[in-house]
């Protein structure tokens, strides 16, 4: 079975942003980048069924600009065989990623594709569901335990009312929710071999996929900051403030 994973380059979640003075987007100057940590659940995942001889080889995905590289070979070292690189510099929408991924799946015969859920970035929770429909694949999202049985996968997915659990045939796209692994960490020894494994270069035009985009963001502003809380004594006291307030 062949695996394909996506790499999203991000901020590191750890990072505090910023939007820019004038609003045209958020200020990346010197902020520490990481894979999108839903994308290290999903290489996780793709590497534990290659332990368990589940799976014959792991093909990490990024699409961005030259420097998605470094996330790439993080992603060699964490296990994957090889990488695909789809470079542009230019801001590429979910759709145009769904139709580049369907391009790999076709020409690399992929048997199970497996996406972060969403990023960390812009939250669009698109990309994965995109896939399925464009390859026309059953789907698992949201998944919090995947096994492998005969030639199917089991996913245990999370909703709103709890769980529930689906049989997909293969070829299959599932995305990762929070709990379904705890991602490992890259030895140095890996670190030193990933150096070595092979990264493809690509461009979405030898994919035959126009990114030109669609959507134009007019403004980004700072979230409103919440107010200091207060207490109040009692029922009618707290009814009397909303009132006040116009809450009610």
């Amino acid at each position: 079975m062949k695996i394909l994973v996506g790499v999203k380059r991000v901020v590191d979640a750890n990072v505090k942003v910023r939007v820019k003075s004038d609003g045209t987007g958020v200020d990346l100057t010197n902020a520490k980048m990481a894979i999108n940590p839903f994308c290290e659940i999903a290489i996780e995942e793709a590497i534990r069924m290659q332990e368990a001889g589940s799976a014959e080889e792991i093909i990490a995905i990024s699409i961005g600009p030259q420097v998605c590289q470094e996330q790439i070979r993080t992603a060699l070292a964490l296990g994957a065989d090889r990488g695909i690189l789809v470079k542009t510099d230019l801001h590429i929408e979910p759709l145009e990623i769904a139709k580049i991924l369907q391009a790999v799946v076709v020409k690399e015969q992929i048997d199970l594709v497996i996406l972060g859920k969403q990023s960390i970035d812009t939250d669009n929770n698109q990309v994965g569901q995109m896939l399925a429909a464009l390859c026309n694949y059953p789907q698992g999202t949201f998944a919090s335990k995947a096994e492998l049985k005969d030639g199917k996968i089991e996913v245990t997915r999370e909703i709103d009312g709890g769980e529930q659990t689906v049989l997909l045939n293969l070829p299959a796209v599932i995305t990762t929710d929070l709990r379904l692994n705890e991602p490992r960490y890259a030895s140095l020894p890996n670190i030193m071999k990933a150096k070595q494994k092979p990264i493809d270069l690509k461009t979405p035009e030898d994919y035959g996929v126009d990114i030109s985009p669609r959507l134009k963001s007019l403004k980004v502003e700072e979230p409103t900051k919440r107010e200091t809380g207060i207490k109040v004594a009692s029922v009618e006291e707290l009814v009397g403030k909303l009132r006040k307030e116009g809450a009610i």
